[in-house]
């Protein structure tokens, strides 16, 4: 028997080692006489007493495996467990691609005037968004059905909203499936009526996207006449405050950006409205090859976000589709990953440090693109595999109304069929991360199949892992 290839270890103090294995998730902190069982090949007849018991612990946890071919069916077998879990069925509704925002990461990859596909899901769409869940709810049988509105601006189309809501509760619940409603929004629209519109249908919490400090979030997320929003979303945020919902904070960075999300953690830290907020993730913000200044082949044609003015009306569009909620991300391909995965890191541990809960850097994947029933809507009622591929119409596959058309089902079996992390060999990160973001890889590489890694940031993620598990400061570093 041999040391898994999904083993990480970190030296600590005191001659103590910190082990993880990414399949099994077992951590286990052990003596550095412990560890060196892991060394070399190792027949369990050949030892006795606390050796043979330290060397069934091993076992137990995955840390000791017949090998790597065991260890590689170990992971096919829970890639296939993870995809196709029924137990919840998971979908993302664009309500609207119309933004009333001009952020920065979207005003770049502006293409042209071309407003024809900025569209917004009307009510007789939303019937049959609403008809093809019910359907799906039937079909896979799930326990738990997790909703969420996005865009574009979910509450430019408040209508469409607050009627899915109401029926998919109404359908959940003579199902006897529970419903788990929340909603990815700017802020700027947000209120404590449309809050007590949804509190009755499920509604647990809503997601809000702060890209830094107020210096800095009015210079990424301005309106689009230039004014600054971070006032009046926090004015929001203090209101809604009041209602028995999670606030989720998130923020997408840049090179030119970092340095406002310190002042914002203090900022937030100092809030009334700190005992609301569930968790604060900060992640890097997705731009083209083409917007980061590589040269891949393009443009590809992206479905525009168009912006709206204080009334509704349509402005000039912005290109792509808001990726607020889009995977992990890179600013750029290659050339600025290990910059932008230090700089995920630093926030990472400021997050942290600040006192809100935040995501680990380890358990980001597998990304849902690869989960079957795991689904987004776009506004006229195509399926696409992620939000993060709402931008480009192209990349449907499927739609609600059951309709076959051959580029969509090419579609649907290119993405059952990728599997980026077969390019990545024993990485031992490849449980935890699977190639990592598949929007990412589309937008910055070009290739879906190409994983888009971020090895570094996961290599100290567990360093701190284990230094927190050990209970070492990070003063003490």
């Amino acid at each position: 028997m041999v040391s898994s290839i999904f083993n990480l270890r970190v030296p600590l103090p005191g001659n103590d080692v910190f082990l993880m294995n990414t399949l099994t998730d077992a951590q286990a902190i052990v003596s550095a006489d412990v560890a060196a069982l892991l060394d070399e090949p190792i027949d369990r007849q050949d030892l006795e007493g606390d050796a043979r018991d330290a060397l069934d612990t091993l076992i137990e946890h995955g840390f000791i495996t017949d090998g790597g071919a065991h260890d590689r069916q170990a992971l096919t077998d829970y890639l296939d467990r993870v995809t196709s879990d029924s137990s919840e069925l998971n979908v993302t509704i664009l309500t609207t691609l119309q933004c009333n925002f001009a952020c920065d990461y979207c005003f770049q990859g502006d293409r042209g005037d071309d407003s024809r596909l900025a569209e917004k899901m009307s009510m007789a769409t939303a019937a049959r968004v609403a008809a093809w869940i019910e359907r799906e709810l039937d079909r896979v049988r799930p326990a738990r059905l997790a909703l969420t509105f996005f865009g574009g601006e979910p509450l430019l189309n408040t209508s469409v909203m607050f009627y899915l809501a109401e029926r998919l509760w109404h359908a959940t619940s003579s199902r006897q499936v529970e419903l788990a409603t929340s909603l990815v929004t700017n802020g700027l629209l947000l209120t404590e009526d449309i809050v007590d519109r949804l509190l009755p249908f499920g509604f647990k919490g809503v997601k809000i996207t702060l890209d830094g400090d107020r210096h800095t979030h009015d210079r990424m997320r301005p309106l689009r006449g230039g004014q600054g929003t971070f006032d009046r979303i926090i004015a929001n945020v203090r209101r809604v405050a009041t209602r028995p919902i999670v606030i989720n904070i998130g923020g997408n960075f840049d090179q030119h950006s970092i340095e406002g999300f310190a002042p914002l953690l203090r900022f937030l830290k100092q809030q009334d409205f700190v005992g609301s907020i569930g968790y604060v993730n900060f992640k890097p913000a997705i731009r083209t090859a083409a917007d980061a200044g590589i040269g891949l082949p393009g443009p590809r044609h992206v479905h525009t976000l168009t912006p709206v003015d204080a009334k509704g009306t349509p402005l000039r569009p912005l290109g792509g589709a808001c990726m607020t909620i889009a995977g992990e991300g890179t600013a750029a391909a290659c050339g600025s990953c290990h910059a932008l995965d230090d700089q995920m890191t630093f926030l990472r541990e400021q997050t942290s440090d600040a006192g809100f809960a935040t995501a680990d850097g380890i358990h980001n994947g597998p990304c849902h693109v690869h989960v079957k029933h795991a689904h987004t809507v776009g506004p006229d009622g195509s399926l696409y595999a992620c939000p993060g591929f709402t931008g480009e119409k192209r990349m449907a596959t499927g739609h609600v109304d059951d309709r076959r058309e051959e580029w969509r089902d090419l579609n649907r079996h290119q993405f059952d069929r990728l599997s980026p992390w077969t390019s990545c060999g024993d990485c031992a990160f490849i449980p935890v991360c699977a190639g990592g973001c598949i929007a990412a890889s589309h937008a910055t590489l070009g290739d879906m199949n190409t994983p888009a890694c971020h090895k570094r940031s996961y290599q100290s993620a567990v360093v701190a892992l284990a230094h927190r598990a050990a209970g070492i400061s990070r003063e003490a570093q």
